[in-house]
């Protein structure tokens, strides 16, 4: 079965046969369980991932309390930049909301993908910008937004999260208690 890695890349750049080997070579796809911890607080991150089949939820421990801030579906990167790229002490969690089948990709590996196939650095800094130019335009909208804007916009652009992944993890993602969460289905509900 060929690396899905190297189907994915594919799509956006021509690859030799060369170049081919070298991604499946560098890049291995890992399956992992729900509930397994990708990156805990305070850990280096030394991967980064790509999401083939599965959730990740990104969160942070404040006060004891998890507040969680992204989620990563199929056909998303995950990464902990700061951690990954400064080679410092992550301030955050990964962790898997389902079984998931990964794509992970060694610090050293990629800085060894970046000379061996030069293109393959410039295509990653265009999907760091677009990953970047779409944080930014997600951050505004969330605090810009009521929590029941944020949730009528999780409908609109998320609505698989809503199968996917346990309500009080949902209501933490948009800065709100479970039974605010609910109040806030019940009354959309209602409408």
């Amino acid at each position: 079965m060929e690396n899905e890695i190297v189907t994915l890349i594919s799509r956006y750049l021509e690859l030799t046969s060369e170049e081919t080997f070298a991604f499946a070579e560098c890049i291995p796809i890992k399956t992992f369980k729900k509930g397994d911890i990708l990156l805990r607080e305070g850990q280096v991150s030394r991967d980064s991932y790509f999401v083939i089949k599965g959730c990740i939820r990104k969160y942070y421990i404040i006060d004891g309390e998890e507040r969680t801030t992204e989620f990563y579906v199929e056909d998303e990167s995950v990464a902990s930049l700061q951690s990954y790229k400064n080679r410092t002490p992550a301030n955050h969690y990964f962790e898997c909301v389902e079984d998931c089948r990964l794509a992970v990709l060694n610090y050293d590996k990629e800085q060894e993908l970046f000379k061996r196939v030069p293109k393959y650095e410039a295509l990653c800094r265009m999907s760091m910008e677009n990953d970047f130019g779409e944080q930014q335009e997600a951050l505004a909208k969330f605090i810009t937004s009521s929590p029941e804007e944020r949730y009528k916009n999780l409908l609109e652009t998320r609505p698989d999260l809503l199968q996917r992944v346990p309500q009080y993890h949902l209501a933490s993602y948009l800065g709100v208690k479970p039974e605010s969460l609910s109040r806030i289905r019940k009354r959309i509900a209602d409408k």
